[in-house]
């Protein structure tokens, strides 16, 4: 096969996906509060939406970090949010299906939390919810299962945070000590805004002008990605790698919940009652297994795959694609149209198993400004 320019390449990648302060030592307890947090983007790459009521300032994500990484967030103090989004493993967890509190299991994998503040849909399938402060609800407060539990600790978990150190951050994100369980909600949500991850090869090659970023094996998967061929692009597009995207140059309402052909547990398409999907939220039997397509950006990080963790390495996810899904599921009525399956030669495996490495950012899941706090402010 004959491979295009690295030139042609990037113009045309370019085109279908793109198409589309603080002073340093200088400022004081009193202005924090106001200062806007500086975007870490791309040149040019748009910048994502922010609720009016809950601006990014460097002082929220700064205390977000610290409730972030804070057991004394949950109701009996047993995990934080990292305990299911660890940094090592891009913000996602290396289990099936995660575990909350007090330790009853969840239905699904943890999604990684990369460049969440383009996502426009939360979770694996909801379609109400509409920010970060949103979904936020429902690991904090959800009682069946389980997660941070906070539901009934409402006022202890106030009365922990009112500490000196956590006065002083809430003053400084607010302008005011009163610690609340809405700014600790905002904050955290400013906090995951900020986990924007675009340092990868693939982003030295497409929009950094650097030629040999990618070698000639994650140059052929590029191609294999986004040909019609393979169709991966219609569910992982973008330059977030994932149709649930928004920002200020978005104009397109795009469907970004997809049936896969995992489960067909009756032969009529039904899934699993333990977990069917969106079908869930709207009760539309067409929505009966489709889940979010994820970002696909820093998954070599992020095993095992799938809704549900059932998919342990991306060797087996190609494999997946490739026969056009699993078991009975193949034949699901309900199967998204551009799961058919396809053809590939051993080269052309790895191929594009080379190119989905390349959409590692090892700068991401190495950045201090993510990991804990080294000094953590003091909880009661």
């Amino acid at each position: 096969m004959r491979l295009k320019s690295p030139t042609l390449l990037r113009s045309s990648f370019i085109m279908a996906c793109i198409a589309i302060l603080c002073l340093l030592g200088a400022c004081s307890d009193a202005n924090k509060s106001s200062t806007p947090y500086q975007w870490n983007l791309p040149q040019n790459f748009p910048k994502p939406e922010v609720p009016n009521d809950n601006p990014m300032t460097e002082a929220k994500v700064e205390l977000g970090r610290a409730l972030f990484y804070e057991p004394a967030l949950s109701g009996n103090r047993a995990m934080s949010c990292r305990t299911c989004h660890q940094i090592e493993y891009a913000f996602s967890e290396p289990k099936k299906v995660s575990s909350g509190a007090t330790g009853q299991f969840l239905r699904r994998n943890a999604l990684a939390l990369i460049n969440i503040a383009y996502n426009s849909d939360f979770t694996w399938a909801h379609s109400g919810l509409g920010s970060i402060e949103q979904h936020m609800l429902i690991p904090l407060f959800s009682e069946s299962p389980v997660e941070m539990g906070m539901t009934g600790y409402q006022q202890d978990i106030l009365t922990r945070f009112n500490t000196n150190d956590y006065k002083k951050l809430f003053a400084n994100a607010y302008g005011s000590e009163v610690v609340s369980l809405d700014k600790m909600v905002k904050a955290i949500a400013c906090f995951v805004r900020s986990l924007t991850s675009f340092n990868s090869p693939f982003d030295n090659y497409a929009y950094r002008n650097q030629d040999d970023a990618l070698n000639e094996s994650e140059l052929r998967g590029l191609e294999l990605f986004f040909s019609e061929k393979l169709e991966c692009f219609h569910c992982h597009g973008g330059f977030n790698f994932t149709q649930s995207s928004k920002h200020e140059f978005q104009t397109l309402d795009l469907r970004v919940f997809h049936n896969t052909g995992m489960y067909n547990t009756d032969g009529k398409g039904s899934y699993p009652v333990s977990d069917r999907g969106l079908i869930e939220i709207t009760l539309n039997p067409q929505d009966m297994g489709r889940f979010r397509a994820p970002t696909l950006r820093n998954v070599a990080f992020t095993a095992p795959y799938m809704h549900d963790g059932s998919i342990d390495s991306l060797s087996q996810v190609i494999q997946f694609y490739a026969q056009g899904g699993r078991g009975d599921g193949i034949n699901n009525p309900y199967k998204s149209q551009f799961i058919q399956g396809f053809e590939l030669t051993e080269q052309e495996a790895s191929d594009l198993l080379a190119f989905l490495h390349s959409l590692s950012d090892e700068s991401f899941v190495n950045n201090p400004e993510y990991h804990a706090p080294i000094n953590p402010p003091n909880v009661n």
